[in-house]
């Protein structure tokens, strides 16, 4: 349960998380954060995202211009439920039947007092072309993502780690992108192939990001997980991360 005094780290991180995966085109209506970008499909780059639990006037109105703009961009409307949404806004949309589209949890740990191995084992590289390629492979992303996803990787203004792991015969195993942006550091796009996992590749590249984000000067790390992938999860709680919040994607229509 999210209280008051929790708000702002939850302001905090949904502001880091904005800025570590930016989108094409971001407009405002009031405190809502509208993100569209027609390169890629993800719903975390094409939401309306409401950022002020009191911000909400003329509900029905607003809902309806922002779903004209999502219908420019040929998308439908996609709110992003948080603990920054208006209880009257779930309670509207609850009213009105839309739809639910998953939940993920956002994780944060303190690597500054974890007990990481100071150094380096492994480098980040620095041809994004070369991570785009092997994370479409790793997750079996359509290839026609990858000028999208090049895109939006280009466009991240904070200091970001690629990192990648390879076998000789098998090509790219576990891909990571880490992002720092001052004290804090978010690990994005991460993924292991299918044929590897559960063979701690995915923790050796974990700790080689969170290594990297401290060395770095990052004193904490987040991230966001699909709260039924409970694989990932447990990796994540083997390295301290705990829940801080949760948000679903709303729709409207069952």
């Amino acid at each position: 349960m999210i209280t008051r005094a929790d708000l702002p780290i939850v302001r905090r991180l949904e502001a880091v998380g904005f800025r570590a995966w930016p989108a094409a085109s971001v407009h405002y209506d009031g405190s809502w954060l509208i993100r569209l970008t027609a390169g890629h499909p993800s719903k975390r780059l094409n939401s309306l995202n409401p950022l002020d639990p009191s911000d909400y006037r003329d509900l029905e109105i607003r809902l309806e211009k922002a779903a004209k703009r999502f219908s420019d961009y040929e998308l439908p409307l996609t709110v992003r439920q948080s603990p920054l949404t208006p209880s009257q806004m779930t309670a509207l949309m609850d009213a009105q039947g839309w739809s639910a589209l998953g939940e993920s949890i956002v994780m944060m740990a303190d690597i500054a007092a974890s007990d990481l191995v100071d150094g380096m084992d492994y480098l980040p590289i620095r041809d994004v072309g070369r991570f785009v390629d092997a994370r479409i492979r790793i997750c079996g992303d359509d290839p026609q993502s990858k000028p999208g996803l090049t895109e939006i990787m280009n466009a991240i203004r904070p200091e970001s780690g690629l990192f990648l792991f390879e076998d000789a015969v098998l090509g790219p195993t576990a891909v990571s992108l880490v992002v720092h942006d001052n004290d804090l550091a978010g690990i994005l796009q991460f993924g292991v192939a299918e044929t590897q996992r559960r063979q701690g590749i995915g923790a050796s590249i974990l700790d080689a990001s969170l290594r990297w984000a401290r060395l770095r000067g990052a004193r904490k790390a987040w991230l966001q997980v699909e709260a039924d992938n409970e694989a990932a999860i447990g990796l994540y709680r083997k390295f301290g991360f705990q829940d801080v919040y949760r948000y679903v994607y709303r729709r409207p229509g069952a």
